[in-house]
């Protein structure tokens, strides 16, 4: 079984989050999920998606400073974090080394014990200090995959949009999926 960690924080981009839960509880005989939630990641989710389902999941739910979860150390066998949507103040807090959070705790052991740390990273335009942080983040072990989707598969719904860049992140974890594969 592949445990994974998920971390919600309060970047725009719920549906993101939203596709890539619903998504590992569809296969959570497979994977355990330990999710993380920062203080504005539910005010934002409830003002984009209009409700709280992320409450309704099928995950063990860990509070933002309860650093007594697995994932919060090195010797647990968590083999990824996914921070989906993952602000710029998270992203910086990374790239800076601090660990005054859960989720930003997390990432530091993904990056110290040489494990998957995926960013999917919602903000638009970029600016010199978010790429700078990037690139920080990058040169650590982590992966940045911004939340750009794709339009290959020609999808018609925002779900279906949302989906191309949710497939990616979950094949960068380790999980195949059903998703469009260039020329396959």
């Amino acid at each position: 079984m592949i445990k994974i960690a998920v971390g919600v924080t309060g970047a725009s981009g719920s549906v993101y989050a939203k596709m890539l839960l619903e998504q590992l509880a569809k296969i959570k005989e497979h994977v355990e999920v330990g999710l993380v939630m920062s203080d504005n990641a539910a005010t934002v989710w409830q003002h984009e998606l209009g409700n709280s389902d992320y409450s309704q999941l099928p995950f063990r739910v860990w509070g933002k400073n309860d650093f007594m979860a697995p994932f919060a150390s090195g010797s647990s066998s968590y083999s990824a974090l996914i921070i989906c949507p993952c602000s710029m103040g998270t992203l910086g807090r990374i790239a800076g080394g601090i660990s005054n959070d859960l989720i930003t705790r997390s990432a530091d052991v993904m990056l110290k014990e040489r494990r998957k740390l995926i960013c999917v990273v919602r903000e638009t335009p970029y600016n010199l200090v978010h790429l700078r942080n990037m690139t920080t983040v990058t040169e650590a072990g982590g992966i940045i995959c911004p939340a750009t989707p794709s339009f290959y598969s020609c999808p018609q719904t925002i779900e279906e949009v949302a989906m191309t860049v949710i497939h990616r992140v979950l094949q960068l974890a380790g999980i195949d999926t059903d998703g469009y594969k260039w020329g396959e």
